[in-house]
């Protein structure tokens, strides 16, 4: 995934995750995880804390790679 270092906080998170979707192969899936998505920046909005900020990013883009490599890896 290329640009993942130049993420730093949540918006540039969600935006990158958003785009992700665009790989997945049917429309049903890029619905499925862009709710998913967009529930998992609502509810982690009042985090504060840097560090643990940073630790939802890179979980949130080693979950992300893992989902495109699942669904877009020709079998």
């Amino acid at each position: 995934m290329a640009g993942v270092e130049l993420i730093q906080t949540p918006v540039q998170l969600y935006r990158h995750l958003l785009r992700c979707c665009r790989q997945l192969p049917t429309a049903a899936m890029q619905q499925h995880y862009r709710h998913a998505i967009r529930q998992g920046y609502n509810s982690h909005t009042d985090e504060d804390d840097p560090e643990r900020i940073q630790m939802i990013i890179q979980r949130a883009l080693g979950d992300a790679q893992w989902i495109l490599d699942k669904y877009t890896k020709k079998k």
